[in-house]
């Protein structure tokens, strides 16, 4: 295994939310997304600009600013 932040995943690609380090409301806001401790998160797309990123967890596509996605750290598989 091997970490990535979400904001590093290429799309396809998938890992297992680890932690998030940030403070209380934006980490409140995307647990409220599904993205809570052991949720599986896939890269589906990135904007033009990389900005925003969208992500299926939990059977929902959500999306995040790279900013916040850079905040999540994943447990994903050696590619």
């Amino acid at each position: 295994m091997v970490e990535l932040y979400m904001n590093r995943l290429e799309p396809g690609r998938n890992g297992t939310r680890r932690r998030i380090e940030v403070k209380a409301p934006i980490r409140q806001r995307m647990a409220e997304m599904g993205l809570t401790i052991g949720a599986e998160a896939t890269m589906v797309r990135r904007a033009p600009m990389n900005d925003p990123l969208e992500f299926l967890v939990r059977a929902y596509n959500i999306t995040l600013r790279d900013s916040e996605a850079a905040t999540a750290l994943l447990d994903c598989k050696e590619v």
